[in-house]
């Protein structure tokens, strides 16, 4: 009759090398959670340091230069000064305006398109754009001459601006970070001096 007494050695050297395997992967499950922790403080502790803003763009100030409406054809003429401010907030980052583009509108109609060549800002930095308008003559429906007429009389005269702009900067090994800026909302002047009617107008999250 054929001995068995080699069998409880064999399941005891499975069962070792099994307990060696669940060892092993227990190891190596706990070494990557702390290999995660570790970097996850690590950013945080970066981003601490770093305090990394994001760049944006404001309109800053304004000034209608001349607005003069032709009722007899009825055209409408205006110049217009628009100041935009890109604005970097970064300690220890430089940032990249890229693609600025910006639409101005009257009563619906597109006047004007406010491009700039990219553009870099130095870190904790702000650089200032000059926008000057002057437009063609603008063609006016009976329903437009009416608003504008009625812009007069409450002495307020308001355009449209839409657009933005693309920034890029770099926070620490982090590595680099994109991000889009855009503007979209109403610029007021006063008709009996052409002033202009502080408002918010910037991409800058609340």
């Amino acid at each position: 009759m054929p001995s068995n007494s080699k069998l409880p050695s064999s399941r005891s050297a499975r069962d070792g090398r099994r307990n060696a395997l669940v060892c092993c992967g227990v190891i190596i499950c706990t070494l990557l959670t702390l290999a995660v922790i570790i970097a996850g403080i690590v950013i945080f502790v970066g981003y601490l340091v770093m305090h990394p803003r994001v760049p944006y763009v404001s309109v800053i100030n304004a000034q209608l230069d001349r607005i003069q409406i032709d009722h007899f054809n009825g055209f409408l003429e205006i110049q217009v000064t628009i100041i935009i401010r890109a604005r970097n907030g970064n300690r220890l980052a430089h940032a990249t305006f890229l693609h600025s583009n910006y639409t101005l509108s009257f009563e619906r109609e597109d006047i004007a398109q406010l491009v700039a060549p990219a553009f870099e800002v130095n870190k904790n930095s702000s650089v200032d754009f000059n926008y000057e308008v002057q437009s063609s003559p603008i063609p006016l429906g009976p329903e437009q001459a009416d608003q504008v007429e009625a812009g007069f009389y409450k002495d307020l005269i308001t355009f449209g601006l839409k657009g933005g702009a693309r920034v890029r900067w770099k926070v620490g090994r982090l590595g680099p970070l994109e991000f889009s800026c855009h503007l979209d909302c109403r610029l007021h002047f006063h008709a009996s001096n052409l002033s202009y009617v502080p408002s918010s107008c910037t991409s800058k999250a609340k």
